[in-house]
């Protein structure tokens, strides 16, 4: 007899028990320590460690109206998300994403599929969470070293409050040099900290149609403040550990 549920419930999914569930939890997170790089790991982490709080997250899109509109639409981010945002006017948050997108030669595609959470809704919030993550990179202004994906990941954890985004910040953190960590503690987390308070519920925000909007204006309607830049005497220098994965 088979351990897991009898089918897949959407097609990505992968069927698992709670015992099954465990193992894969435990065998990612020590995959992903030893290589952080990993997104299928890291990802696979994330969803075996956090889908309990998804139903909250669900419920407070569906009592916000964008939130229920975007669940009952389920818009993607995909390439031709990035190609309809070429098109865009300049200095649209729209041409700032397809610039992010293309400067780092990024692709919308290459995020991992969700597989491991047991509701087909509760995994379009986790596909949802995964996706408009490049969309927060440039709206907050945060770089994608280091500093820029540890700072958002504590960002995220005020938001979602999801463990594996927390847990990329602790883990990571204690990878750097001290000089280097003083940096994230003492500028980049308690702005993450501030900024995640004070900016509307991330995951009920239609990115989509802002597009064409000025990127200081989008910034300005969702109370959102960009990452700060940090002093001169405490600029990172010296080699970096991998940088958390785009999970």
């Amino acid at each position: 007899m088979s351990l897991g549920r009898y089918a897949p419930l959407y097609p990505t999914h992968v069927p698992l028990n709670p015992l099954q569930k465990g193992a894969v939890a435990l065998l990612s997170a020590a995959g992903a320590l030893l290589r952080p790089a990993r997104a299928d790991l890291v990802a696979a982490v994330g969803e075996t460690t956090g889908e309990w709080l998804l139903p909250s997250i669900r419920d407070r899109m569906r009592r916000d109206p964008l939130g229920a509109q975007i669940l009952a639409e389920r818009p993607r981010v995909t390439n031709a998300t990035i190609e309809l945002c070429r098109t865009m006017p300049p200095g649209s948050f729209g041409a700032a994403y397809a610039r992010f997108m293309g400067d780092r030669r990024f692709q919308a595609d290459e995020r991992p599929p969700v597989r491991f959470v047991d509701d087909e809704e509760l995994a379009y919030v986790m596909c949802r969470a995964r996706e408009v993550h490049d969309f927060w990179h440039v709206l907050f202004d945060c770089h994608t070293n280091v500093f820029g994906e540890l700072a958002l990941k504590g960002l995220e954890f005020v938001q979602t409050g999801l463990p594996m985004t927390g847990l990329a910040v602790l883990g990571a953190q204690y990878r750097l040099p001290p000089a280097d960590r003083e940096l994230l503690q003492r500028h980049y987390l308690p702005w993450a900290l501030r900024a995640g308070n004070r900016c509307e519920d991330l995951m009920s925000i239609y990115y989509e149609r802002h597009f064409e909007e000025d990127l200081e204006r989008v910034r300005q309607e969702h109370r959102i403040i960009p990452a700060p830049q940090p002093p001169q005497h405490l600029r990172f220098r010296g080699p970096q550990p991998p940088k958390p994965p785009r999970a």
